[in-house]
């Protein structure tokens, strides 16, 4: 049974995936909307995000590997 991580860890991993994603918007000039489009085919997730949305396991692994090869 795979445990489920706590509230406080999950907050942990929303504040470094935005700001991982926020950095990310910065150096590419990208809009928000377009990373989101891109990355998760969802045009609102970044503001979502910014609004203390939750994304789900795998919503945060398309992420880091969309990070990861555009960088």
């Amino acid at each position: 049974m795979k445990r489920r991580p706590s509230r406080q860890t999950n907050g942990t991993l929303i504040v470094h995936i935005l700001r991982d994603v926020e950095k990310f918007l910065k150096n590419n000039s990208m809009p928000a909307a377009k990373f989101g489009r891109e990355a998760v085919k969802d045009p609102r997730f970044v503001f979502d995000l910014r609004n203390g949305r939750e994304p789900r396991a795998r919503t945060v692994e398309r992420i880091r590997a969309y990070l990861e090869e555009k960088q």
